[in-house]
Formats: C-alpha cells, sequence, structure tokens
C-alpha cells in the first residue's frame, strides 16, 4: 500500500514537472487568494490584540468626557460636521468641583507636549518625551499601575508639589538601572522629584508610552503655556449599577457647564471604555468577514482553474491511463493518482500564499511597532481552505480518469 502511494506521489510530481507553467500560474491564483486570507487575519490580530491589551487595563466601569463623541456624522441632508470647541480649563475645574455623584471620581489630564527634553545632572533624553499634566485620580482610572514607588496625592495636586511620576523607558534612559526613586530630573529647568516608576505597557502604533512623565497639572499649566489647550475627563464608577445615571448626570453637568440651552445638541462626548474594545471587535470582525468573502472567492476561482487543468492532463494521458489499466492498474489506483497530483498543487500554493501572508502580517506589525504572533488561525484556515479546493477541483478529474475504458484509452490519438 505504500508503495503504490509512494509511486503514485512520484508520478504525481512528475506530470506537474511536465505541465510547469500552467502549475505555475495555478499556484499563483491560489497563493493570491490565501495571501489575503492570511496577511488580512494576522494583521487584524496583531492591532485588535494591541488595541485590546490597551484597553483591558481601563476596566469597562469608566467612562471619558471628551472634546467628540467616538463617531459623529453629518446631519442634515450634507451639512458639514459641528466643530466642537476644546474643552477648556476652566470647564475642567468647574466639572471636577461640582460633580458630586457618590461612588465616582474624576480624573482630569491634558498633555503638554510630546517633544519634551529631560534631564538629570549628567544625562539628557532626546526631545521625544510625553509630559502630561494630571490630577490625582487620572492614573487609577486609566488603568495605570505602578512599580515602585507611589501615586500622587491630593496634598501633591493641590500644593501643586515639584513631584513626578516616570515611565520604565525613562528609569532606564536617565538612571541605567539605578534606582530613581527620590532622584530630581529637570523640565525646562523646573526641578522635580521622582517618586514613582509606572508598569511597562509597551509601544503602540510606533508611540512609546514607557517614554512619559506625569506631573501636577497646574504644574505643567505653569511650564506649557500655549493657548487653547484641550483637556480629557474621565470618571470612574465605582458600582456598575450606577453607570448609566452617572453618565446622565455628567451630560446634564457639561451641557450647563458649556451653557447649551434645552434645544442645541451636545458639543461634546461621552465614551465608555468597553465601546472602545466593541468598537475595535466590530472593525476586527468586518476584516475577518472580508477575509472570509476572499477565501470564498479564492476558492471558487481556483477550483475552476485546477479543475480545467486536471481535465486537460486527463484528456493528454488517456493513452498512459489505457497503458496502466491494461497492465492491471484498478480505478481507485488511477482516481488516486489524479486526486493526489490536484492535492499537491492546492498545497504547494497554500504554502506560498501562507509565507506571503505571513510576510504581510510581520510587515504591518514592524510597520506600526507591535508585537508579531504566528498567525496559527489564520495558517488552520488556510490549510482547510486549501483542502477544500483539492477536494472541490480534484474529484471530478480523478472520477473521470477511473472510468475511462482501457481499449478506447489504448487508441487515443
Amino acid at each position: 500500500m505504500l508503495g503504490l502511494l509512494r509511486q503514485n506521489f512520484s508520478i504525481a510530481q512528475q506530470s506537474i514537472k511536465g505541465q510547469l507553467l500552467r502549475t505555475i500560474l495555478t499556484v499563483v491564483i491560489i497563493a493570491i487568494g490565501i495571501t489575503a486570507l492570511v496577511g488580512i487575519l494576522s494583521a487584524v490580530n496583531a492591532l485588535s490584540s494591541t488595541l485590546n491589551n490597551g484597553f483591558s487595563g481601563i476596566g469597562t466601569n469608566t467612562f471619558y468626557v471628551q472634546r467628540y463623541a467616538m463617531s459623529f456624522q453629518s446631519r442634515g441632508g450634507g451639512k458639514r460636521n459641528m466643530v466642537n470647541p476644546i474643552i477648556n480649563y476652566r470647564q475642567v475645574k468647574e466639572f471636577e468641583e461640582q460633580y458630586k455623584t457618590p461612588l465616582t471620581q474624576v480624573g482630569v489630564s491634558f498633555q503638554a507636549t510630546s517633544q519634551a527634553e529631560i534631564k538629570t545632572e549628567d544625562r539628557k533624553t532626546k526631545p521625544n518625551v510625553i509630559v502630561a499634566g494630571v490630577n490625582e485620580h487620572y492614573a487609577e482610572n486609566a488603568g495605570i499601575k505602578l512599580s515602585q514607588g507611589r501615586m500622587f496625592s491630593s496634598l501633591d495636586i493641590s500644593n501643586n508639589s515639584k513631584v513626578c511620576l516616570i515611565g520604565s523607558d525613562m528609569e532606564e534612559e536617565l538612571f541605567q538601572g539605578f534606582n530613581p526613586i527620590g532622584k530630581t530630573l529637570s523640565i525646562r529647568g523646573n526641578k522635580f522629584n521622582v517618586i514613582g516608576i509606572l508598569e511597562e505597557k509597551g509601544s503602540t502604533f510606533g508611540n512609546s508610552v514607557d517614554l512619559r512623565v506625569l506631573i501636577p497639572m497646574d504644574a505643567a499649566r505653569g511650564i506649557y503655556t500655549r493657548a487653547n489647550i484641550n483637556y480629557d475627563l474621565s470618571v470612574k464608577v465605582f458600582d456598575k449599577n450606577f453607570m448609566d445615571s452617572s453618565k446622565d448626570e455628567a451630560v446634564i453637568l457639561m451641557r450647563n457647564i458649556r451653557g447649551l440651552s434645552p434645544v442645541e445638541e451636545d458639543n461634546f462626548g461621552i465614551v465608555q471604555s468597553d465601546q472602545l474594545m466593541s468598537s475595535v471587535n466590530e472593525i476586527s470582525g468586518a476584516l475577518n468577514i472580508a477575509a472570509i468573502l476572499i477565501s470564498l472567492i479564492t476558492i471558487f476561482g481556483s477550483s475552476i482553474a485546477l479543475m480545467n487543468i486536471m481535465l486537460v492532463s486527463v484528456t493528454e494521458r488517456t493513452r498512459e491511463i489505457g497503458v496502466r489499466k491494461a497492465l492491471g492498474a484498478k480505478r481507485s489506483t488511477i482516481s488516486w493518482q489524479f486526486f493526489i497530483e490536484t492535492f499537491l498543487i492546492s498545497q504547494y500554493g497554500s504554502i506560498v500564499g501562507i509565507l506571503l501572508g505571513m510576510l504581510i502580517g510581520y510587515g504591518v506589525s514592524a510597520g506600526f511597532e507591535i508585537p508579531f504572533e504566528i498567525p496559527w488561525t489564520a495558517i488552520i484556515a488556510a490549510t482547510i481552505v486549501s483542502i477544500v479546493i483539492a477536494f472541490a477541483s480534484g474529484v471530478i478529474p480523478a472520477v473521470k480518469a477511473a472510468k475511462l475504458d482501457p481499449i478506447e484509452a489504448l487508441r487515443y490519438e
């Protein structure tokens, strides 16, 4: 049995070499579809995994009051979207002071710069450090944790203390492995004592969130005085049963602070953290469906191309089939010979497509500087697709070859 199977494989390989150009074209057709399937799935999985990991620390009990909602559509037959005014310092302070909903806490932050040069006595960073001004609740609301030290206290913020929290990359770049707690660093000539080191987060779309410094909000406002700074508000609700009522109260308060009349629409957005994850998952699902549709089209097109090649092969090798049958070859032997040939061609296309698809996924991961994982799900899906192609296109030629009459086949010219 094994000897016969080995012989069929050998004959199939010889036949593939004999019609090399047609085989290459068919392999390319199969590979294009498999490449799209594996490339899209691996890239989408890498992106969604990174985004979900970024949102997972926040939890589902936090919502944000921000300048825009997640999505906003033009209304009234093609009118342009309204440009919402920024959320300024006065508004966030009023919100922070007046939002008294039980079992909640308000976080406030703004990005002062993303191009800061941070110095110590003997070292300095490149001008690519993020400096953010925050209040005492920002870190907890954002799911930020410490690896060493302590968080800001309410006294640090109210007294405008010159203290800071630094990202894990800052520890290595400025202090070279030495414990930075209690050390001093300089931001635009202002001295800050390091009280805590943030847990490592990694890069997201090429931006390292570990290369950052958090300082009290009013201290950041004193150092960075540019106009039209937009602030971000976050509200953590400690009891999820009060999430809806807490959001409603935030909307009412923010409308009052913004001076909106009852007939005016909101000129700000309320976004819950699980909505962000849900949107990411929806986009990922849509792209996965697109990859599946591409694979279905691939199955159809590749099956037709491969079936045509195999039917032509049966016709060209009619005399050979007659000789083999005259020498005692069974129908099953003949059909297996052609089916194995079909299977090999489809697997060649699958291997090429998987390799190219993984290169695309790796390229996307490298471009966005996110971790690349071997897309096992996509590889398994591609293998299944190639097997389906082999079955769909190999059965009819195999059956046709097996049913040939040996006498008529020997007469074939």
